[in-house]
């Protein structure tokens, strides 16, 4: 495996272009804007006009996008992926989407010869960069075998889930998780400045005790510091928290925590914060600093 298609070379897809690269795989790229993504294209990326172009004749072809709609369009447009990939080629999708999407691309790979799979991200743009990843994937065992080497370019914590759409499952779990933390991080900083607490000294304090964590380690001296710019858009949590909510419900299953964090990340994107970070929710409880 070795000439790599990939297709959404954003804040998440930069650093995981530029992994592949020092891998030594062959990385051929599309952007509806080239312009933005001239420094990969400087570092050995090939640009492709269309994405027929990019994906034609590839071993691989990743896909790593914003919504559920744009999956869509990659994957099922006229002279998209299904249309131009070569029979035999594997379809990484690394959005993080429907599971019942996942399966669609599956079914329909199937039927033109082509094996998909569904291999969302945690880590964010810092784990994009080094290259730690944690890699959720859904789609056939051998499937998922077969492009080992690639994932290992991107993360370090790598695992089947199953069938497909399991790994979006997974995700979506993940993302529940992150929904409750986050907002007790959140919650904990209001409460200190409302009792006259130093909130860094709390944060020191409380990092390597139980109430530590991944989201405080990586956003609270953000949060502290006023500092909302993205290394995951707010505006792609609440469309991650729609999904997991929308499937916790199909299963019979009210989460209550996701439900109130997704209302109220919803409040801010309403208020113009969707293309800030996740750190935005602390907005919710101190308006007056929006």
């Amino acid at each position: 495996m070795k000439e790599i298609g990939f297709i959404g070379v954003g804040i998440m897809g930069k650093g995981m272009v530029r992994n592949l690269l020092k891998a030594g795989f062959e990385l051929h790229v599309y952007a509806r804007h080239p312009e933005k993504i001239q420094d990969v294209l400087a570092e050995g990326a090939i640009f492709h006009p269309t994405i027929a172009e990019c994906v034609a004749g590839r071993d691989a072809v990743i896909t790593m996008v914003g919504y559920p709609k744009d999956v869509e369009e990659v994957y099922f447009d006229t002279g998209a992926i299904f249309d131009s990939a070569t029979p035999g080629t594997y379809l990484i999708d690394m959005t993080t989407t429907s599971p019942t999407l996942a399966v669609r691309l599956h079914e329909e790979g199937l039927r033109r010869g082509l094996y998909v799979l569904d291999a969302p991200v945690t880590g964010g743009d810092t784990g994009a960069r080094n290259g730690t990843l944690s890699i959720l994937v859904g789609g056939e065992k051998e499937d998922y075998e077969a492009c080992l080497p690639l994932f290992h370019a991107m993360g370090t914590n790598l695992n089947w889930q199953g069938q497909a759409g399991n790994g979006q499952h997974a995700k979506l779990a993940n993302q529940i998780m992150i929904a409750g933390t986050l907002s007790g991080v959140c919650e904990a900083i209001a409460y200190a400045k409302a009792k006259g607490l130093n909130p860094e000294v709390l944060i020191r304090s409380v990092s390597t005790g139980a109430a530590g964590s991944h989201q405080l380690d990586a956003l609270g001296g953000k949060i502290l510091a006023g500092d909302y710019a993205p290394g995951f858009f707010l505006k792609h949590f609440i469309k991650d928290m729609s999904l997991a909510l929308e499937e916790s419900q199909a299963s019979g299953l009210w989460l209550d925590v996701l439900s109130q964090v997704l209302a109220n990340c919803q409040q801010l994107e309403a208020q113009g914060c969707g293309n800030l970070g996740t750190q935005a929710l602390i907005r919710y409880y101190e308006p007056e600093e929006s």
